[in-house]
């Protein structure tokens, strides 16, 4: 039920977006307004800037329901010249004239050189590629073609199917029609350089036919994902309430409700990690789907905090299922590379080397639940993006407009255990220990996003396999007073002693 509603919720939920998305730019196309690209200034020292050949094949009578092909897609260009007081000429024509009119004649083209074979559809339109020569301008690139004459002013020529001349802003609208079409841009009296600003717009009908239909699919897929995932994840978490000891006040006693464990195996193998990625995959591709439910449930579950001040124990017992997978495979795989033992399927508590529970409160407030996972959160936020990447991706996508793999110190540390493994078979066991803090700082933040819980996620690395425990009232003085050692924390690759 819950991979059905996931499935439904993500087909509806881009089909919403399409929709949406839709209906804006039908919303700027009214009353026969054109899209325009932004502005292009494009520069040569030749007399004339093309486009290479455009071919276009339609056949006669096409339409779609009442609308004709014209109706449906209508294009226009735009041509401005930089230099004031400049008259600009825009056209289009079919190829052949204008490989005779401009021949031997310097000028640029978008794209490939065309001209050494003439104009030919066997050419290809290569936006953005250029040769040796090329000029550049506002990332455009334009191939300059040498040639000897100048030519007529292009406003004579009576081959342009479609042209204006003029000083300001020229524009022409482009009927879609078979054949193979070269615009050009000059200066209206023929001379050079030609300095532009150039724009192309679009105008069409299929917004408006296609709108309603996604609209209104992705409503209704959505309202029948939505409840299949709620059900689902409710069945999950109450199959996982069944099993002893799970989730129950008190059952995470220590400083923290969150209660992450990962003990190292001591025979982890030289070079499997090199593998892991592939033989994760499976869990990867569960995970996904349970994340996209754990937001659903997360959001809702936000709102019954609000109205109850009570987290749905069902959901609740999901919610920290998946917490737990994702540790599991993390300590399988390249969050800690802890353990070869394959992570089970499966929300529930294990025997596996790694674990996680979080104790289920009594009762939450109605006031946090609106900003802690927010606003509260913000100062672990930036350390938790430190330690996974995230921090160093925001820097790089802000600086470069782009993102890409970027610095995490877990990641880091991993690596190092990883080739420490590879060279000598030996996991350090303090390498270890500090890897696991803090995955278990990460697990708490996450914790507290996720609304689990509203103590404030301590400031504090808590190596080691197992959390700390808090001593009872007394307990420390007591055994102290008595000459005793208090029980130690077990190290790396040790389980607790019972």
């Amino acid at each position: 039920m819950l991979v059905a509603g996931v499935l439904l919720a993500a087909f509806g939920l881009g089909l919403t977006a399409t929709g949406a998305a839709l209906m804006v730019a039908e919303a700027s196309q009214r009353d026969g307004r054109y899209a325009y690209t932004d502005t292009d200034r494009v520069q040569t020292v030749g007399h004339a800037i093309t486009t290479t050949p455009l071919t276009v094949h339609v056949d006669e009578g096409v339409s779609v329901g009442t609308f004709s092909l014209d109706d449906l897609i209508s294009l226009q260009l735009r041509a401005t010249s930089v230099v004031p007081d400049q008259d600009v000429f825009i056209g289009i024509a079919d190829a052949a004239d204008v490989s005779a009119y401009l021949s031997d004649v310097p000028h640029a083209v978008f794209g490939d050189d065309p001209w050494d074979t003439g104009y030919s559809v066997d050419n290809p339109m290569a936006w953005g590629s250029g040769a040796d020569d090329d000029t550049v301008v506002d990332d455009t690139v334009l191939d300059e073609v040498p040639g000897t004459r100048a030519p007529e002013p292009p406003a004579e020529q009576d081959f342009w199917t479609q042209s204006a001349t003029g000083s300001d802003q020229q524009t022409i609208t482009v009927e879609l029609q078979s054949g193979d079409w070269v615009v050009v841009v000059m200066n209206a009296d023929g001379t050079r350089p030609v300095w532009v600003d150039v724009q192309v717009g679009a105008h069409t009908e299929l917004f408006g036919l296609a709108n309603p239909g996604a609209l209104v699919s992705g409503i209704v897929a959505l309202v029948l994902g939505l409840p299949l995932i709620l059900l689902g994840a409710a069945g999950l978490g109450r199959d996982i309430d069944r099993g002893p000891g799970v989730g129950v006040p008190g059952a995470a006693a220590g400083p923290d409700p969150l209660r992450l464990s990962g003990h190292l195996d001591p025979g982890v193998s030289r070079a499997m990690w090199l593998i892991k990625w592939a033989l994760a995959i499976p869990h990867y591709i569960v995970m996904a789907l349970l994340w996209f439910g754990l937001v659903v449930t997360t959001i809702a579950s936000g709102f019954a905090i609000l109205f109850t001040g009570r987290y749905p124990r069902s959901w609740f017992m999901f919610s920290v299922g998946v917490l737990r997978w994702n540790w599991r495979v993390g300590f399988y795989a390249y969050s800690a590379l802890g353990t070869d033992r394959y992570p089970p399927f499966s929300l529930a508590p294990a025997d596996y080397p790694a674990g996680l529970d979080v104790a289920y409160p009594g009762q939450l407030s109605r006031g946090l639940v609106l900003v802690k996972w927010w606003l509260l959160v913000i100062p672990h936020l930036f350390i938790v993006g430190i330690l996974t990447g995230g921090g160093a991706a925001l820097s790089s996508a802000s600086e470069n407009g782009d993102a890409g793999w970027n610095f995490s110190l877990v990641g880091l540390l991993v690596l190092i255990a990883a080739i420490g493994l590879l060279f000598t078979g030996r996991y350090l066991p303090g390498l270890f220990n500090l890897i696991v803090g803090l995955n278990r700082w990460v697990y708490r933040v996450g914790s507290y996003v996720l609304l689990l819980r509203d103590e404030y996620p301590p400031f504090r690395l808590d190596q080691g396999p197992e959390e700390p425990v808090e001593p009872e009232p007394g307990d420390a003085g007591s055994a102290m007073g008595r000459g005793e050692t208090p029980p130690e924390q077990p190290t790396a690759g040790e389980r607790p002693r019972s």
